[in-house]
């Protein structure tokens, strides 16, 4: 009879007890979770990471047995030390809570930092393969440096030693002229600053008022994986690898290693080294032409005296000129005394030959063929007019031709074609105008309730209400109400002020507020009561 009793009482504790709605019981889980887990830390590899046009990032954390969802907004994404990738291992720092529109729970993440070096060493590594196949490594397409380069361009902090040393360094050893693109050398922006100023320079024209440097140096001092880490992104040895002035890479210290030092022409240990590879001594360069330029003279002089002694011992072997124009003066004289036999024959030669064509040039000679050629001139003259009379004859005829479709009938038929064309088509046209249009306000009808849908005012008209307070936040919890705390009630008619005549336990050691929502995004549907 006992357990008849118990067992009826249980029936009746679940009657009596409260009917919540799913937006009730999905408001009490919320709170519950936030106040539970208002600061977590989670350890997890990134999976799914994107990044939406709004900004936010969405990703998961996964290990070997569960996931969790994880979400970091605009705001904070762009001060995160470490952007996610997928396959990370990272240590996310935030607070948990639940999203009611798919019933799930997830991190919103404040920071985010890498678990442990050996988590870097494999992303880098990774990253390093994936670049080395295609091709951004090899030797090949490294460029050769400029000997006595006149401009040098200088990516770095211009803040720090680094630039100093490079500039102190030059100046000792050749003073040029240094271009200095600033640039942060760590932090999450570094990595797009640094690509940035290489490409920025590459792009500079070499006749322009800023000169093309000849060189690029890119430098930084030494530091751990994190601080260099930004020398190791995708972007950076990309820029490096497509630039078209020659590249050294100083980054850190001689024991430090980044991908930009694969990606660069040539890597020098430290900055000042990299200063040291990029201009030689001058004080050594003008000893080695003073140098050279002796050899030279000392060489010239030897070669003018070795060959003034080679003419002297020739000239001793040559015969005298007046036995070498012996020969010559005796041939000369052969030759004139014939020339005056030579110039008598030619002379008479050519006499009879002017003869004989005087004999062929008689009147009567010239005017046969006068008359030969005004023979045939007149032939051609007939035959010119005679082929003329045609042409003009088959030009007429295609004229008439043309004539005859160019009656005004021929045009007026034309024309009416041409109309009723016209007509049948600007009716086409209004029919495909009315239906467009037609189409186009169905369309926006099913926008208009779409939107009405959606609307929390819709809410609002069944009897429910949204409690502010006087900071424009909806209220949550009775107990984030203090008494006397000025309240704004909005109804589906209006809102109304309102003052809290009680309120809930003491809240100086609760949650500061949260920030005012930026304009334009949703509120929170969660505080309909």
């Amino acid at each position: 009879m006992s357990e008849q009793q118990t067992g009826f009482g249980l029936q009746n504790g679940a009657l009596n007890a409260p009917v919540l709605s799913v937006s009730e019981i999905s408001g009490h889980l919320k709170r519950v979770v936030e106040d539970s887990f208002s600061y977590v830390r989670v350890r997890g590899e990134i999976s799914g990471f994107k990044q939406a046009a709004s900004g936010h990032m969405y990703f998961r954390l996964k290990d070997e047995a569960a996931v969790l969802d994880a979400v970091c907004w605009r705001g904070t994404a762009g001060r995160l030390s470490v952007k996610p990738e997928d396959g990370l291992e990272v240590i996310a720092t935030g607070r948990l809570t639940t999203y009611p529109g798919r019933s799930n729970y997830q991190i919103v993440v404040e920071s985010v930092e890498v678990a442990g070096e050996g988590a870097l060493l494999k992303l880098l590594e990774d990253r390093r393969k994936a670049l080395s196949a295609e091709g951004l490594f090899d030797l090949e397409a490294k460029r050769p440096l400029p000997f006595l380069p006149r401009v040098i361009g200088v990516v770095t902090s211009p803040t720090g030693a680094v630039i100093r040393d490079i500039l102190h360094r030059i100046d000792d050893r050749f003073p040029l002229h240094v271009l200095v693109w600033p640039v942060r050398v760590q932090g999450e922006t570094s990595g797009a600053e640094v690509a940035n100023g290489i490409r920025g320079f590459n792009t500079l024209d070499p006749d322009g008022p800023i000169p093309r440097p000849d060189v690029l140096i890119v430098a930084r001092g030494g530091g751990s994986i994190e601080d260099l880490w930004g020398f190791n992104e995708e972007a950076v040895v990309r820029a490096a690898a497509d630039s078209q002035i020659p590249l050294i890479s100083a980054v850190g210290h001689e024991t430090d290693w980044t991908l930009i030092d694969l990606a660069a022409d040539v890597r020098a240990p430290t900055p000042t080294g990299a200063a040291e590879i990029a201009v030689p001594v001058k004080a050594e360069l003008m000893a080695m032409v003073d140098d050279r330029s002796r050899r030279l003279n000392s060489g010239l002089v030897r070669f003018v005296t070795s060959r003034r002694t080679e003419l002297r011992a020739a000239s001793a072997a040559l015969p005298a000129p007046q036995d070498l124009l012996a020969l010559p003066r005796q041939k000369f004289d052969t030759l004139a005394s014939s020339l005056e036999r030579s110039l008598i024959v030619s002379t008479r030669t050519h006499r009879t030959y002017f003869q004989n064509l005087t004999g062929r040039l008689s009147p009567i000679l010239l005017t046969r063929l006068s008359s030969k050629a005004r023979q045939d001139l007149d032939q051609v003259s007939e035959r010119q007019k005679r082929a003329l009379t045609v042409a003009f004859a088959q030009k007429r005829q295609a004229y008439a031709a043309v004539a005859v479709r160019l009656t005004p009938a021929h045009l007026t038929q034309q024309a009416t074609l041409g109309k009723e064309r016209l007509t049948g088509l600007a009716g086409r046209l209004d029919r495909a105008y009315l239906a467009r249009l037609t189409q186009e306000k169905a369309r926006v009808d099913g926008l208009q309730k779409l939107l009405k849908s959606l609307s929390y005012k819709d809410v609002l008209a069944r009897g429910y209400a949204v409690v502010r307070d006087d900071s424009g936040q909806p209220v949550r919890s009775a107990a984030a109400v203090s008494s006397g705390a000025a309240l704004s009630i909005e109804l589906a008619d209006g809102s109304i002020d309102a003052v809290a005549t009680s309120g809930g336990p003491d809240t100086r050691g609760a949650k500061p507020k949260r920030k005012k929502p930026d304009a334009g995004k949703p509120v929170d549907q969660g505080s309909l009561f």
